[in-house]
């Protein structure tokens, strides 16, 4: 009888204490001085297949620039993507699909056809991360044949250089009003003015009016390039002369025309021969 007392007392002494303990852990739970352990996030692996179709060109340099660097095309294509800017990489270079001629030869390794050769684009398998563009991946790794030849590079810019970049921007802008202003004072000055009337004049004078029935004779020929009737110029006056009436008259020039220019070669053939 008295084993069962103290059996019955030690018992309800234990569940006190549990029932202590219990609400003791509730009460540090509650004051934040119990760190429960949460459930990570599972992290997702999931992975598409990409089929790049491209040059066979193309193909085996970026398989020759993975293997060097001693990874796999997909890893190419991930650091570039991670790294560079999709507006960047959208509008850089796309190296295209392959020509029709240049195709790759495959034994085909399952289906009816199990074992027969098959000609098809050449291409580079990719497995990455879901929710790509062929075509932005395909730029991404020519992005990456340019940076492994030193033809482009990712710049890091602070916010001091980019600030730095737009004072240069600045200083350039005003170089270039302050230039364009003085340039238009100088075309305003006087004695610009008066050489440029003077150029005018010798243009309208040497602007011969062409014949209306072309040239027809030496007597022609001789006005058309501007000497006396009945002279003899040697021939190199007449280059000469020849010379200076087609950089006015060519009619690429301003002060070019068809007509004049024609007429001084029709002259110009005349003479040479008489001569």
């Amino acid at each position: 009888m008295l084993d069962s007392s103290m059996h019955a007392q030690q018992a309800a002494s234990n569940s006190s204490v549990s029932s202590a303990s219990v609400s003791e852990g509730t009460d540090k739970e509650q004051n934040g001085d119990v760190k429960m352990a949460k459930a990570k996030p599972k992290s997702s692996n999931l992975k598409h297949s990409y089929t790049i179709p491209c040059s066979s060109e193309f193909r085996d340099q970026v398989s020759a620039l993975a293997d060097q660097k001693k990874v796999n095309v997909a890893d190419l294509a991930r650091s570039v993507l991670l790294m560079v800017s999709d507006a960047d990489i959208y509008n850089f270079t796309d190296p295209g699909d392959p020509e029709p001629q240049d195709r790759e030869t495959v034994i085909l390794k399952s289906g009816p056809s199990k074992g027969r050769p098959w000609r098809r684009k050449p291409r580079l398998q990719v497995r990455m991360a879901p929710g790509f563009e062929v075509l932005h991946i395909r730029k991404a790794l020519n992005l990456s044949l340019y940076m492994e030849r030193g033809e482009a590079c990712v710049r890091i810019d602070t916010q001091e250089s980019l600030a730095q970049q737009q004072l240069e921007a600045e200083r350039l802008r005003k170089e270039a009003i302050e230039a364009a202003e003085q340039e238009k004072k100088n075309h305003q000055l006087p004695e610009t003015t008066e050489e440029l009337e003077r150029l005018k004049a010798i243009v309208s004078v040497l602007s011969f009016e062409p014949l209306s029935n072309g040239v027809q004779d030496r007597g022609d020929a001789l006005h058309i390039l501007g000497f006396p009737p009945k002279t003899y110029p040697d021939r190199s006056e007449l280059r000469a002369r020849f010379r200076m009436l087609a950089t006015i008259h060519h009619p690429d020039g301003k002060y070019g025309s068809h007509e004049r220019m024609s007429q001084l070669n029709q002259a110009m053939e005349i003479l040479r021969y008489a001569s």
